[in-house]
């Protein structure tokens, strides 16, 4: 049996084909053909694959072109590297280049892809746009008919209308025609009559107090000689809607209203450029939009529609001219990370009426996103309303008491067409259930929305539960992987905790290539750290003042590194390390001691454990040990040998501390809870003498309670690759396998379709969890999926390796499966490995990257009888020559350790469960 997804929809490309060594998959800045770069000097990287064992890169060159004019040629460079910077002339604005990449190997021919990028404004004088929005003296107000089904937000008139913008262009001999639009809000650019880009929720959410991203659009396809339309439709979204829990009043923070920039370039064939930008002489006035809101949903009057209001012949006499508002240009930036798209429909896998005019419609999955609705035969002004939900009540209708002030309601007011269809443009909603009222005959499908970062990862198994399990945590990467990394989708929160993020990372950076969305994340938290040097809990920094959270702040340090380590850029740690050393410094300025007592901020603890409650200074101290020594490996790789010694000391004296302090003669962790044995073991702060007597704690502890966890968010993705480093993955696929309360079967045997944010959201109990705290779409807990990924099928990177240039495949079998695979895709290549256990017979198929060398272990129960495509190579562990690429490297407890190059292999081995 074969590799099987469990996601459908979110898959891994294929690999292209060919005997000899060839690149793909080629990137700009992390990205495939990004439009708007503004880096000096991108950076540019590729795959490999071949057919052949063993086969490296020796040598590669780089030429980039614009116009057809070479821009830079690198020469032939003797590298294995696949990542270079670009070292040509200096880039032009708004212009596309063309780059090919050639690879050789050591003996054999050379092999070339090619494929573009273009730029953004390189130079901030040249931007020429100015930010418009409206008068507010004009804004009509909005007045819907008394109803009690209106939502609180509307009843009492709290949402403006959005605003439809649009400007006319003459334009003649255009040989590119380019435009950079950005938004203090959300906005959907048009072009005569044509929707411009498939991203949503553009231009995406950072700290817009520093930051806000434009994008780039090439639209020359679009216009011709003559008049050209330039239109856009601009909403609140997180600038001026509502953000958290404080609602709108705390979201303006940003601004009360939104504010559109839009410079359209134009380039003719006589070599001369038109540049338009926004400015007083743009019109403006509002459409069938009512209103917009991330968390209270979209209200559309079809009746109000302006046909053509978007083409260079509407008559737009009747619209006001737009306000310049501000001129400046200081925090616009390049958007350096995918957008938010819909990647996914999903059909209705039940649709119930019942007596009251509802229809309950199940999409089956639960998601973030909209629904796009059909309606036939309804009379004009007819409204639809669409409710969204996660699950349902014990009555069986739509359950919102999670949502709390998110109102999540959509309504559409027909223009009386035979057939209509409406699909919101500028709200998300976290649901898997829709109650639509108002009319009977309509159908809708469900649309998933995430940042559409790629897929670098697919796992599956032989057992129904793990698969699930899979699925639920990727299908909550997506769900909260929306422009940053939510804790949830569907109530009034949606907000970037770090903690959440840096436990879930690992998992992250397996099922997607997260590293240009992460890049983005963390100029956003540098942004917002303290002049003392303290991580704000939340990045976007908005709706608390809380900072300093032990395991929170802590993302200052793991992020950047672990991102370093999965993709080798060291300029994560560059633009890192100044920010990793002052929250190392702030921690040890407040705790001179070394024992993290002295709360520098918030302290969560470990965040929903269940039933126990780990001791905070353990955990506060583990992680500052942990920050400290990933600050002075970060100083370490980049050169800067005396800021290593110095956090290097800082760490082993932290490490001291922590003994003296915690670790008791007989291995005991104080407190004597899982997470906290976890914390000790995972980051080295047990004696090496005490490490056999604290496992024997954990594992006590585990069979204490029935081998159940009680862990929370700091230390259940620690559960599996602690139990497995120190031989005990009996116990780690116990609580995989595990169907009672607490566990991800216990979700999974209700109806799971994602991971819940607190183990006990519903029990057979208590019912629903409390309703103050309640997502049943949050990826934290679903960071067991590293281990999935590194134990289960076994793929990972041995301590010191960067890039995954020396592959660790090293699977571990157990539990109820019989087989187990994954593949990634490393920045080297694809990497995978399955195994499958039948008639006594383990077999182990192995996939390594060109320029890879991997160590393999080969479970097995008698080392000596492994073969390899049939060839004896377990009776070969005394020096004797390798066979085929592979040297057998020695015996690890119930494994065969072999070193192999690139290539395929088919190990096959005894086997006794």
């Amino acid at each position: 049996m074969g590799l099987v997804s469990t996601v459908s929809g979110w898959t891994l490309p294929a690999v292209p084909a060919g005997a000899a060594l060839h690149p793909y998959d080629l990137r700009c800045e992390h990205l495939g053909t990004p439009q708007g770069i503004a880096t000096r000097a991108p950076r540019l990287s590729w795959r490999l694959a071949s057919d052949r064992r063993g086969d490296a890169q020796a040598a590669y060159r780089i030429a980039v072109r614009s116009d057809g004019a070479l821009a830079w040629d690198s020469g032939w460079i003797d590298s294995q590297d696949t990542s270079a910077s670009y070292g040509g002339a200096p880039l032009a604005s708004f212009a596309r280049y063309t780059w090919q990449v050639q690879v050789r190997p050591a003996d054999g021919e050379a092999a070339a892809a090619e494929s573009w990028f273009g730029t953004g404004v390189l130079h901030p004088d040249e931007w020429a746009a100015a930010w418009i929005g409206h008068d507010p003296e004009t804004l009509p107000p909005f007045e819907p008919p008394a109803d009690d089904r209106e939502p609180r937000s509307v009843r009492t008139g709290s949402l403006p209308a959005p605003r439809y913008f649009r400007r006319v262009v003459d334009l003649s001999s255009v040989t590119a025609v380019r435009v950079a639009c950005t938004a203090r809000g959300l906005y959907e650019l048009r072009v005569n009559g044509h929707r411009v880009g498939d991203g949503e929720l553009t231009p995406g959410w950072t700290d817009y107090r520093y930051r806000v991203p434009y994008q780039v659009y090439d639209v020359t396809d679009l216009i011709g000689d003559g008049p050209a339309c330039v239109g856009a439709v601009l909403a609140d979204g997180w600038w001026s809607g509502s953000l958290g829990w404080d609602g709108r009043q705390q979201a303006q923070r940003y601004g009360k209203r939104p504010e559109l920039l839009v410079q359209l370039v134009a380039d003719h064939a006589d070599g001369s450029r038109t540049v338009v930008g926004t400015d007083g002489s743009w019109r403006e006035s509002t459409g069938p939009l009512r209103y917009a809101d991330l968390l209270m949903g979209e209200w559309y009057d079809a009746r109000l529609e302006q046909p053509g209001w978007d083409l260079p012949g509407f008559d737009d006499s009747s619209w006001a001219p737009a306000r310049v508002v501000d001129t400046g240009h200081d925090v616009l930036v390049p958007s350096a990370a995918e957008p938010v798209r819909v990647t996914e429909d999903l059909v209705p896998v039940e649709t119930r009426r019942d007596g009251d005019g509802r229809t309950i419609v199940d999409l089956g999955q639960n998601i973030a996103g909209r629904v796009r609705l059909t309606l036939r035969g309804a009379p004009a002004g007819t409204r639809v309303t669409l409710r969204h939900g996660e699950t349902l009540d014990d009555g069986g209708g739509l359950y919102t008491a999670n949502l709390r002030s998110a109102e999540a309601t959509d309504h559409y007011v027909a223009a009386g067409l035979p057939e209509e269809t409406f699909e919101p443009r500028f709200t998300v909603h976290g649901f898997r259930y829709v109650e639509v009222t108002g009319h009977a005959d309509v159908d809708l499908v469900g649309r998933a929305m995430h940042s559409d970062t790629p897929v670098a990862g697919e796992l599956s198994c032989s057992d129904a539960m793990v698969r699930r399990l899979t699925g639920n945590i990727r299908w909550s990467q997506r769900g909260n992987f929306v422009s940053v990394p939510t804790d949830c989708p569907q109530r009034d929160e949606r907000l970037g905790w770090t903690a959440d993020a840096q436990v879930f990372l690992p998992t992250a950076c397996y099922n997607a290539d997260v590293a240009a969305f992460f890049t983005g994340w963390l100029a956003d938290l540098r942004c917002a750290q303290t002049a003392e040097g303290a991580v704000p809990d939340v990045v976007p920094h908005v709706m608390t003042e809380r900072h300093g959270a032990p395991g929170w702040a802590d993302a200052a340090t793991v992020v950047p590194w672990h991102l370093y380590r999965v993709y080798g850029d060291e300029r994560i740690l560059r633009d890192s390390l100044p920010s990793m050393r002052r929250w190392v410094d702030h921690v040890e300025r407040h705790n001179p001691g070394l024992i993290w007592r002295n709360r520098v901020g918030s302290h969560y603890g470990d965040w929903l454990q269940a039933g126990v409650r780990t001791s905070r200074d353990v955990m506060a101290t583990a992680y500052f040990a942990l920050s400290a020594d990933l600050t002075a490996k970060a100083a370490s790789v980049l050169g800067l040998a005396d800021v290593a010694e110095r956090y290097a000391g800082l760490r082993a004296r932290i490490g001291e501390a922590f003994v003296r302090e915690f670790v008791s003669a007989d291995g005991r962790v104080s407190g004597d809870t899982q997470t906290g044995y976890l914390l000790a073991l995972a980051h080295g702060l047990v004696p090496g003498d005490l490490i056999p007597a604290a496992v024997g704690h954990l594992v006590a502890d585990l069979e204490r309670r029935g081998r159940r966890l009680t862990t929370g968010f700091a230390g259940v993705g620690l559960l599996g690759p602690v139990l497995s480093a120190y031989g005990r993955h009996d116990l780690a696929y116990d609580l995989l396998h595990d169907d009672r309360y607490p566990s991800w079967g216990y979700s999974i045997k209700r109806g799971a379709t994602t991971i819940w944010e607190r183990w006990d959201g519903w029990t057979e109990e208590n019912g629903f969890g409390p309703v103050a705290m309640n997502s049943f779409n949050h990826y934290a807990l679903g960071s067991v999926g590293e281990w999935l990924y590194s134990g289960v099928a076994g793929i990972g990177q041995e301590e010191g390796s960067v890039g995954f240039r020396r592959p660790l495949v090293r699977p571990l079998p157990g539990g109820r499966l019989r087989w187990a695979a994954a593949a990634y895709d490393t920045p080297l290549g694809r990497l995978s490995s399955r195994w499958e256990i039948s008639g006594g017979t383990l077999t182990l198929e192995v996939r390594v990257p060109p320029g890879a060398l991997a160590t393999v272990h080969v479970p097995t129960t008698d080392p000596s009888s492994v073969r390899e495509s049939g060839t004896p190579i377990g009776d070969r562990l005394e020096g004797a020559p390798g066979v085929a690429g592979i040297e057998a490297a020695g015996v690890s407890g119930s494994a065969l350790v072999c070193r192999v190059g690139s290539g395929r292999y088919t190990f096959t081995a005894p086997w006794e469960h």
